[in-house]
């Protein structure tokens, strides 16, 4: 198949500008973007990517889990299409990026094609999927989720936010629920451009991270039980401290993660400490362990480990511990013809890359069990995401964009 010459680029300042247009929708308090999943922030948002994509001539698709799907024809109407995309809903205290930058760089693709006039066999999509952080409504990357066959429609309708109002009553009260039926369509290949939302491309002073897996996940909901009691008044011998219990599992945590180092990693995140009172010593603790890594065996190492641990520090100090698994999935391989197209687009345009895990999920994660899939990841300051501070610089942004256009537009196949 032909490959785009090297001399094409995208439109970087119509980019960096579509971004930044965007980010005025649902401000945050500190530069950032506070655009919530089915918030009213969130439907003025997808009105706005619905009129780009019109005026780039796509036809825009709706399915029941509001996923919007963004059409440039093809000209073979029986080959598959070619999708691209990622999120537009943002965390709390959400960055400009996150997600944002695979939305647009897909349109951005379409709008370049256009200026071109380069027409391709394959039709090429950009999809925005539905509440991929899962900030408001749990589990995150639902929509893509249900898409692959993960979740139940109906459960995913189901899910409440902390108003106890439903996914499936907002999503029809924003107006964006389609009749469309969802994971209906079939894909020649899904491509995903988004932040690194790490620190390692920029340490290691690479463009293009060329995606190779996704790391699995584990979460392990852990209570340990012990006795409130005075903390001025309780002789230590008589103290059955939860929290200590706590502390010492934590320490166990992190000493599981270093010895699967370089690539596991492991913290408790959600932390309750009961009663939370200052001359309490706690009676209980409730936390959430959080392991990752791109090899199952060793997700499965880790949970034995921490399993075995815990009850034995807790055996020791006289208190009650109980575990549950709440959330997981397994690592993630991505497509190898895809990310070989990646790899080619970095080489052709002369990017510096290497190959990198992601340690976060994407809706990407799930497509792939669907369609053969691949991500294209650029550089983030320091690392720093999920926070308003997010920053790349439009150098990044347009390198991402341009090896996305590449690797799409490849497996397309232009029509000479």
């Amino acid at each position: 198949m032909a490959a785009p010459g090297e001399n094409l680029r995208i439109n970087a300042d119509r980019l960096w500008d579509s971004i930044h247009e965007m980010a005025r929708i649902g401000p945050g308090v500190a530069g950032g973007c506070n655009r919530q999943t089915l918030t009213d922030a969130d439907a003025e948002g997808r009105a706005l990517f619905k009129r780009w994509c019109e005026e780039a001539g796509c036809q825009m698709g709706l399915d029941q889990m509001g996923n919007m799907f963004a059409m440039r024809p093809g000209t073979d109407p029986d080959a598959l299409p070619v999708y691209v995309g990622s999120h537009l809903d943002t965390q709390p205290t959400g960055g400009r990026y996150d997600g944002v930058l695979g939305v647009l760089g897909g349109l951005e693709l379409i709008r370049t094609l256009n200026d071109l006039n380069i027409r391709t066999r394959h039709p090429i999509v950009v999809v925005n999927w539905t509440n991929e952080e899962g900030t408001r409504f749990a589990p995150a990357m639902l929509a893509s989720g249900v898409f692959a066959g993960v979740h139940d429609l109906d459960w995913a309708y189901e899910r409440t936010d902390a108003e106890g109002k439903r996914f499936g009553d907002e999503l029809e009260r924003i107006g964006w629920k389609g009749d469309e039926p969802v994971g209906a369509r079939k894909m020649k290949a899904f491509f995903e451009l988004h932040i690194e939302q790490g620190p390692i491309l920029e340490a290691e002073g690479k463009d293009i991270g060329v995606v190779t897996h996704g790391q699995g996940l584990s979460w392990t909901q852990v209570t340990v039980t012990g006795k409130e009691a005075h903390t001025g008044s309780t002789p230590m011998p008589m103290r059955r401290n939860a929290g200590l219990g706590m502390a010492r599992i934590l320490e166990l945590v992190d000493e599981i993660a270093w010895s699967h180092k370089p690539h596991a990693v492991g913290a408790a995140g959600h932390i309750e400490v009961h009663p939370n009172s200052r001359n309490v010593i706690p009676g209980k603790a409730v936390f959430t362990i959080d392991f990752r890594s791109p090899d199952k065996a060793v997700i499965e190492d880790m949970e034995n480990r921490l399993r075995e641990g815990a009850k034995k520090i807790c055996d020791e100090m006289g208190l009650e511990v109980a575990f549950e698994k709440v959330g997981g999935f397994d690592p993630v391989e991505f497509d190898k013809d895809c990310v070989a197209a990646v790899r080619r687009a970095a080489e052709r345009l002369g990017y510096s890359h290497m190959d990198i895990i992601s340690g976060a999920g994407h809706d990407a994660c799930w497509i792939n069990r669907v369609a053969p899939t691949a991500m294209v990841m650029c550089p983030c300051v320091d690392g720093l995401s999920h926070n308003e501070a997010e920053e790349i610089s439009k150098e990044w942004a347009a390198a991402g964009a341009d090896v996305l256009f590449h690797a799409v537009v490849e497996t397309a196949e232009i029509v000479e």
